[in-house]
């Protein structure tokens, strides 16, 4: 029988250590909350997160890859608010308490323009204090293209820099267009976002349950 020396002892015990299960994903949600939003849709998109949130296969990916949640609302160039603050979700109360927070959220700004590339920027920086998880996304949605602040380029840029990947959920209106889908896709997401359309407010949440499961699921081409 082979001895037992201290470099096999110390083997065995972290062989059988338990394993801690590191964060998988760090994801930044950055909703639109500009002019173009009235109280209604801004509830949609509230409740809607909220619903996303208590999916059961979302809610099942989040827990066991201890997904990282934050909530930035965006709008004008001067006009960002991190709502929800980092929460690692290490069990199902965590999602639970997160989902209500998020469903009562207060609106962080009412009258103010359009400025993707500022929110860029500032949900970057946010994105900078996030746990340490193997993958960074950044998540925007939105209603319109920019009528004011930076272009959302110079931020994109950034983002690769860094290894954070920026996905986006575009909110159109009646018609046959798709004018936000077409600037998220030209100008905002990275090179390995992706990009998908609710055709309306109304479709808002269902949108971003898959768009959600997408991304935690690790699909992002």
């Amino acid at each position: 029988m082979a001895p037992v020396t201290v470099a096999s002892i110390a083997l065995l015990a972290a062989l059988s250590a338990p394993k801690l299960h590191a964060c998988e994903t760090a994801l930044l949600l950055a909703m639109d909350v500009s002019n173009s939003i009235d109280p209604a849709e801004y509830a949609i998109q509230a409740e809607g997160l909220a619903l996303a949130l208590t999916d059961p296969q979302i809610a099942a990916i989040m827990v066991e890859d201890r997904i990282a949640l934050a909530v930035l609302q965006w709008s004008g160039p001067a006009h960002q608010a991190l709502t929800l603050d980092w929460t690692e979700i290490a069990e199902p109360a965590d999602l639970a308490s997160f989902a209500a927070a998020a469903g009562g959220m207060e609106r962080a700004f009412v009258l103010s323009d359009t400025a993707p590339g500022a929110a860029l920027g500032a949900a970057l920086d946010v994105m900078d204090l996030a746990p340490p998880c193997k993958r960074r996304v950044i998540d925007v949605s939105g209603d319109g293209t920019p009528n004011s602040g930076p272009s959302a380029s110079a931020a994109r840029v950034r983002a690769e820099r860094m290894g954070v990947t920026i996905n986006g959920l575009a909110i159109e209106g009646p018609g046959s267009g798709l004018p936000v889908s077409n600037y998220y896709r030209q100008v905002l997401i990275t090179r390995d976002g992706f990009v998908m359309t609710a055709r309306s407010h109304q479709a808002y949440a269902e949108t971003l349950r898959r768009k959600i499961l997408r991304e935690i699921a690790q699909v992002v081409g």
